[in-house]
């Protein structure tokens, strides 16, 4: 059974998680937490040593909902076409605020996070090297399985694949338009299509 106290803990690490993914895990300042939270600064403080220490934990709740998101999308999906394509779809619903509002939380925290805020900016280079090495190995595989052209840079590609994804996420959250998540995804579908040896 869980305590009370650890029961508060989640929800503000749950609420605060989708405020600082929107709002911006820098600029957001305790006042709205509170306001998001119902709870009074000493009662934030009385669980987290620091705004810092908190949104650590935010930013992690985000990419562990984000790497459920994946795992569902993936599970029943074999080849490495239907692999990538699901991981195209699963980042359209995150331009749609699924699991949580505000886009990426990698794209989010990696712009914000510099040399001010130098734990913020470990954790997402931690969290942007698992996403790339999921989809490098989803472009490795499908060389091993005789699915794509085995003369593939999959480092070039994981690159390029992460970074139009997410400069789409960009432009969609900026105008407020899916057309740009669209346009991306359909482009990075007809790459993967490009480098099939068969029909995968």
């Amino acid at each position: 059974m869980i305590r009370k106290g650890e029961r508060t803990k989640k929800m503000i690490i749950e609420k605060t998680s989708k405020l600082l993914n929107t709002q911006g895990y820098l600029a957001t300042p305790v006042s709205d937490v509170m306001k998001e939270t119902g709870l009074e600064k000493g009662g934030i403080y009385n669980h987290f040593k620091s705004k810092t220490e908190l949104s650590l934990h935010a930013f992690q709740y985000a990419i562990n909902e984000m790497g459920k998101n994946f795992r569902v999308a993936l599970a029943d999906k074999k080849s490495a076409t239907q692999r990538l394509y699901a991981i195209l779809d699963t980042f359209f619903d995150l331009a749609n605020g699924h699991p949580l509002p505000g886009g990426c939380p990698i794209m989010n925290a990696a712009i914000e996070s510099d040399d001010a805020h130098p734990e913020l900016r470990a954790e997402t280079e931690k969290a942007m090297n698992q996403l790339y090495q999921m989809i490098q190995s989803i472009f490795q595989n499908g060389i091993k399985k005789g699915e794509f052209c085995p003369t593939l840079d999959t480092d070039e590609f994981s690159t390029i694949f992460i970074s139009t994804i997410e400069g789409a996420l960009m432009m969609t959250k900026l105008y407020n338009d899916p057309v740009y998540i669209k346009r991306a995804i359909r482009f990075l579908k007809s790459q993967v299509s490009s480098i099939q040896l068969n029909s995968g």
